[in-house]
């Protein structure tokens, strides 16, 4: 056998045509190994984690339960978190390099935080129904009003049929007049541009952080005071439309300058004009986007209390008629019910809430279907 070049390509016999393999002197090297993926988890890694979180909450019991003066569920849930990325940290250093530690503590971290969040979100909406759960199944809750009712009148007697409307009422006129104005607006700042576009993004930005209260005493100042219009339906659903407006307004300013400039280009370079590009080309693909714009618009706005406070008054028995007669809501109906101290009133409360709850999942549900294109319904 000769000792080769393994740079030097193999030569070629040019008489024969033939190519001659060489070999070469020495054992073959080990194949090489490939790289560990540090988003795979491995069995060890698995029990590491396991046996970690079993062994923080074990130390958290001890610390917060029997040694130290902690002992409340919130003590208890930070002290085994910090302990659990503790253990994590060392355990993993043991059998891994250091890559995968700064892996395994930032996952486990980030992890925790999200875990925080859904257990917020979670024992909230567990705390509500569980709380409305004596009034909700009364059908003369979603049939009757309080028109009537005292606040020590059994569950059986009234309902929330006045705050449900009412509130579908004001939010529908929010919605029909935000849309087009944050729509256009966020149109305007993307596909027009210059220096005014600036301007109103900046005050759409500012307007984003507009406490609620300011909202409800400008049109309390404009439409009450100005005006002359009596409390009413409609001055509730202008103050929400102003809470409404940036919300949506930015949100679907972001969505739109993601849609990519290529569509625009071809569009335009097909001849069509620059108000056919947006109608035709970029808002239907943004869609889903603008939906969830409108979510985040109608969350914020169906749930505020203080305009609806100091513009629609409040009335227990149902109204339909937005203009000329105070109305009330479910927001409204939850903050009156629930400062009354009485148990049975606060029970409705929550019902209310929940009601609130069912009624902004079914706008979701709705706007995301609409959203969706029609093939895929």
């Amino acid at each position: 056998m000769t000792t080769v070049d393994l740079d030097r390509p193999p030569a070629e016999d040019a008489t024969a045509g033939r190519t001659y393999v060489r070999h070469v002197d020495g054992p073959r090297p080990a194949p090489s190994r490939g790289r560990r993926q540090l988003s795979a988890v491995t069995a060890s890694e698995r029990a590491i984690g396991v046996g970690s979180g079993f062994a923080a909450l074990a130390l958290a019991w001890l610390l917060c339960f029997q040694l130290l003066p902690w002992g409340s569920p919130l003590g208890f849930v930070v002290v085994a978190f910090v302990l659990y990325l503790a253990i994590v940290t060392v355990t993993t250093s043991v059998v891994s390099p250091g890559p995968a530690v700064a892996d395994r503590v930032a996952a486990a971290a980030i992890t925790g935080g999200a875990a925080v969040v859904a257990i917020g979100l979670v024992s909230t909406i567990v705390f509500i129904f569980v709380r409305a759960a004596p009034a909700l199944p009364h059908l003369s809750m979603y049939t009757h009003d309080m028109a009537g009712v005292g606040p020590r009148d059994p569950l059986t007697q009234g309902g929330l049929l006045h705050a449900i409307v009412g509130s579908v009422i004001q939010v529908g006129i929010a919605i029909v007049v935000t849309v087009p104005l944050a729509l256009g607006a966020a149109v305007y700042m993307t596909e027009v541009g210059g220096r005014f576009a600036r301007v109103i993004r900046t005050v759409v930005e500012a307007m984003t952080a507009l406490p609620s209260i300011v909202a409800g005493l400008f049109i309390y100042t404009v439409l009450l005071l100005q005006l002359g219009m009596s409390k009413s339906g409609f001055a509730a659903a202008m103050a929400l439309s102003v809470m409404m407006l940036p919300i949506i307004a930015r949100a679907a300013d972001v969505v739109l300058r993601v849609v990519p400039s290529g569509l625009r280009e071809a569009s335009l370079a097909l001849g069509a004009s620059r108000w056919r590009t947006v109608w035709h080309v970029v808002l239907p693909t943004a869609r889903p986007g603008l939906a969830t714009a409108l979510i985040l618009g109608v969350a914020r706005g169906v749930g505020e209390t203080s305009p609806v406070l100091l513009t629609s008054g409040a009335s227990t028995f149902l109204v339909t008629n937005p203009f000329g007669q105070q109305m009330n809501s479910l927001p409204l109906f939850v903050f009156s019910t629930v400062r009354s101290g009485e148990p049975l009133f606060i029970q409705r409360g929550f019902a209310a809430a929940a009601v609130l709850l069912a009624l902004v999942l079914v706008l979701f549900a709705l706007a995301r279907f609409l959203a969706r294109p029609r093939g895929r319904r």
